[in-house]
């Protein structure tokens, strides 16, 4: 019984002062009380306890880098004087819309006379529409006719932009008459279609780069309208438009694969 009283003193302030660091707030500083027995007498000495610093897993690191960041949307009207983000974002819309109208005109199956229409041909004049230079018919559903009798000089140089026109179409010239046979829907052609798109959706990304990029240079332009933080959220909103944009594009090219793919 006198041993064990003799060990309880002993054990008590070490038991004591680890109940007490249990319940400090985890910024104090921790003390640990190792117990050295000298003679018949205990005496105590406290020591700064190591701070332990946890870091992140690879589980959580994963887990947090999933998770969305704060979106920011600011009222236009509030930034008008630094920087038009209406003007920015019809810009970006215009960039989809053009890529929605070249997956409309050329990066169809079943090619039609509208498919044609903006084939670029370098000319004398200048670089100019097919359109503009021929007229466009369709005699048959395996058969498109491009007549040239108003720009006849012009009817070697449209032969070239119809064949390098990358929608596999290799052209047959009558005279001033281009005809234009439409090719067999093979899974070659419909593999060569998607390429297409993906070229027209990469050169769509490059527009969006510029627009960006054209937004930020005339924000940096601005920074004395405004402070550091204001300017910050801006570029963020302009990022964030980007972004999805991009998105959108990648989007409608996934449909648009699937759909050539069938």
């Amino acid at each position: 019984m006198a041993l064990g009283l003799r060990c309880f003193r002993l054990a008590h302030p070490t038991f004591c002062n680890s109940l007490a660091a249990l319940t400090r707030p985890v910024s104090e500083v921790m003390l640990k009380t190792v117990s050295e027995r000298q003679s018949d007498h205990g005496q105590y000495t406290a020591y700064p306890a190591v701070p332990a610093r946890h870091f992140a897993t690879k589980k959580a690191k994963a887990k947090g880098k999933g998770q969305s960041q704060t979106r920011v949307n600011l009222n236009t009207s509030l930034v008008e004087d630094i920087i038009s983000l209406e003007e920015v974002e019809e810009e970006m819309k215009s960039v989809m819309e053009a890529l929605k109208d070249n997956f409309n005109k050329t990066v169809n199956i079943r090619t039609s006379p509208g498919s044609l229409d903006h084939i670029t041909v370098v000319t004398a004049d200048g670089k100019l529409a097919l359109n503009q230079i021929g007229q466009i018919s369709m005699k048959s559903p395996q058969l498109i006719l491009v007549n040239m009798a108003s720009f006849p000089e012009c009817t070697a140089a449209a032969i070239k932009a119809i064949r390098e026109s990358g929608m596999n179409l290799n052209p047959e010239v009558e005279g001033t008459l281009i005809r234009v046979p439409i090719p067999k829907v093979t899974r070659e052609h419909r593999e060569m279609l998607v390429k297409l798109a993906k070229q027209g959706t990469n050169k769509a990304k490059d527009s969006l780069r510029k627009v960006r990029s054209n937004a930020m240079n005339k924000l940096k332009k601005s920074k004395d309208k405004a402070s550091e933080d204001t300017i910050r959220l801006i570029e963020k909103q302009i990022s964030q438009m980007a972004d999805d944009t991009v998105a959108e594009l990648d989007r409608h090219l996934a449909v648009k694969t699937k759909e050539l793919l069938g």
